[in-house]
Parts: structure tokens; sequence; C-alpha cells
């Protein structure tokens, strides 16, 4: 008997749930030597992983030929090498589950002691991406987490046969259903994940402002918000032009359909009429599809008029959106108004104006002088990401093992009452 969308995922979040309590308690040898194993059948497995992914990325490219997605979604032996690199380097950080955050001795003698601990079964909703799935079956398993994905219909013969490699791996270590995909393509059960409260203890949705807007909006799970890339560079005055290209270059054109490429340039006006135009010459050689202000369009004539949309817009591919600025001041002005709190990057020899960006700017990453392209837990030393958040609570930033933990209360006493 077929099961409908709603059966389907409310059965595997049961038996997650389930699998969840057996994970909490595992050592880290156990769980390491899971994530050793599941390295070595990607591996092993490769050529069964990407006549799948081919099979969803010539299906996609069919009905969307110029579409952004089509990056993300395509696999090559390179990126299933870099999935199992980032399972092994998760496999090597140190595991978060029974770490002591803090503790003190009360008054009465109680002794405190505050540790972190799994959070029980994850949600994982996304579009397009296959790495996802085995990036974040890594962390959930290093965290004592069970997992349930749910993939784009873009990826799922990847994400399946994934899935399939990573269990293969793990069936003699890890409790059964403590990875699952959900494999119907009915977005309802999507809906569905959103409402079990009973078995799923956080949902994290990873694609479009579409799908994250539809999670935040329609869940009863606990949500954290991630992914969303409205990226901004901005070129200070006293700028050295060599290093801003350099940086702009990196930041926009080495993979423009992620969320941590710079989407927006923001230039000083000093900056702006002595090296903007070379500057832009350059980009555009390679590509760059220019989008401007008036005094942009002005200094360079093959740019297009920007509007209000544009500004608000996360290009997922090679337009750049350009705006001249008369101050630092106004550069963070914009970036707060337009920005989606993502990565946001200064480019300046003035140690005031680096300060001043990195204090007034609100955002889950601030830089100095480097591309926005580093925010990436892999980058960051996390060994992969579950997301990146861009909210305030509880993670903000790439998401690694202790933002997949919560922390509970150990109080241990000899017989004290409360008076």
């Amino acid at each position: 008997m077929r099961l409908t969308p709603e059966e389907e995922v409310e059965m595997k979040a049961r038996r997650g749930k389930e699998a969840a309590k057996k994970l909490a308690t595992l050592d880290t040898s156990t769980k390491n030597r899971a994530l050793e194993k599941m390295a070595e059948e990607l591996l092993r497995r490769k050529e069964f992983i990407l006549s799948e992914n081919r099979r969803d990325a010539e299906a996609f490219a069919r009905k969307n030929p110029n579409s952004p997605l089509i990056d993300r979604l395509m696999l090559n032996e390179k990126r299933i090498l870099e999935m199992a690199k980032c399972i092994r380097e998760v496999a090597a950080l140190p595991d978060p589950v029974g770490e002591i955050v803090g503790g003190n001795i009360t008054r009465h003698g109680l002794e405190i002691t505050k540790i972190r601990v799994p959070l029980g079964l994850i949600g994982i909703i996304y579009e397009a991406r296959p790495n996802v799935t085995s990036d974040a079956a890594s962390l959930c398993i290093k965290s004592g987490n069970a997992v349930l994905l749910r993939g784009g219909s873009e990826a799922i013969n990847s994400n399946k046969a994934i899935v399939k490699v990573l269990n293969e791996a793990t069936k003699e270590i890890l409790p059964p259903n403590s990875i699952q995909i959900v494999e119907t393509t009915d977005r309802r059960a999507v809906h569905a994940m959103l409402q079990l409260r009973e078995y799923i203890d956080l949902v994290i949705p990873r694609g479009g402002a579409g799908l994250i807007n539809f999670v935040v909006e329609n869940a009863k799970v606990p949500v954290i918000e991630t992914g969303v890339g409205n990226c901004h560079t901005y070129i200070d005055a006293d700028a050295e032009p060599e290093i801003a290209y350099k940086i702009v270059r990196n930041a926009k054109l080495q993979r423009p359909s992620v969320c941590n490429a710079t989407k927006k340039l923001l230039v000083h006006r000093d900056f702006a009429y002595k090296y903007l135009r070379e500057l832009l010459e350059k980009l555009s050689k390679e590509g760059a599809i220019i989008i401007g202000d008036e005094e942009v369009c002005k200094l360079f004539t093959s740019a297009q008029r920007a509007t209000e949309k544009d500004w608000h817009e996360e290009y997922l591919d090679m337009r750049l959106g350009i705006k001249i600025v008369n101050s630092v001041e106004e550069a963070i002005e914009h970036i707060n108004k337009y920005g989606s709190k993502h990565s946001e990057a200064i480019i300046t020899r003035s140690y005031e104006n680096a300060e001043k960006f990195l204090k007034f700017i609100d955002a889950a990453a601030v830089y100095v002088n480097a591309s926005t392209r580093f925010t990436d837990g892999n980058q960051f030393g996390l060994g992969a990401e579950i997301g990146i958040s861009t909210q305030k609570l509880h993670a903000r930033g790439p998401m690694g093992l202790r933002e997949l933990t919560t922390t509970k209360y150990v109080i241990r006493g000899e017989g004290q009452i409360r008076e």
C-alpha cells in the first residue's frame, strides 16, 4: 500500500526520534568510526552517485537551460572528493556532546554543571545542492542527532543515492533510521514536516528566500533561518586598486550562484572617479553584468540602470549591482537597509573606517580586506556546515557541531530541600 506524503513523513519522523535516543548515548569513537566508513563508501560508490546525479542534472537543464541552480546541482569527482574530505574533517573535530560549558556551587551546596547535549531529530529542508546531504548527515551524526532530509525534486535521485550509500556504510555501526530521506517529491511532505512537534526537534531550511519564508511562516517546529545572501563589498576611498579588484573578482566571479558570493558593490566617490571604470572593464571581460546607479551608468556606459528592486535582490548569476556612495557611513546605512545579514566586507587602508564598519554592520560575518566567499563552515574550520544562520538565536553564521547541540543543567545534591 502506497503511503501518502503525510504518512511517509510521520513514519520516518517517528523512527528517527527513536534512533535519536540511541544516537545521543553513542561514544565519540563509535561516531567517528561511522563517519570514516561514510567517507570511504562515498568514494567507493562515486560512479553510482555520479550516474544518478547526471539523471537529475540533465532533466533539470532541459527544463531550465539558463538557471544558476544547474551549477549547484551538478556533482563531479572533485566535488565528491570534497564531500568525503568534509566528513573526515568532521570526524577529526572535538565531540561537543558532554562538553562542560559552565557551572557553579550554590549557597545551598548544590553542584550545578551545564553540559552540551544533542537536540534530537533534526529536519533539513533544502534545494539543489546534493553535497548538503552528506554534510548534514555527518554533522548530525557527530553531534549525536538523527536527521530527516527533504531535498528538492531537482536532486531527488542524487540525494537518494547518497543516503543509500551512507546507510550501507553505517548499517553495522549506527542505530537504524539514523539517516533518512523523504523520498516523495510532493510538496505536502514539507508542510507535514513543519507540523510534527511531537517528533522533530528542529527544522533547518536551506535554499532561496521563497523556501525559507515558507518554512518560517508555516512551521510549528522550531526553525533556524539560513541562506539568503544579499552580500555587499564596500570599496573605501583609500583602497588599494589591485587588492580591491582581486577581492571583488573572487567574491563575485569565483562561484556566483552561492549565498556567500558578493551581489552588490558599494564604491566611495573618491575611488570611483579614479579607478572604477578600469575595474568594471576587467570584470565585464570576465562575464560580469554590471547594473549600476545613475553615476555608475555615466562612468561605464555598458551598465544597466538599477531599480529599487535590484538593491533588494539576491543575484545568483553574473549580475553585479553597483552604487557610488559619499562615505563609509552611507555604505553602512545602505547595507543595513538592503542586506540580508549574511556576509559584508570593507576594503580599506583606514583603521578607523574598518573598525566603524565592524562595529555598525549588522551581519553574521563582517570582513576587512577579504572576500565574502570565506563564509563557509569548512573554510572556518568547522569541517562542514549545516547552513549559514542569518538570525540571532540560537545560532548565527556558519553552523557546525556546537550549533547542533543544546544544553542541560546537571545538579548534584546531598539531600538539600528548598525552604
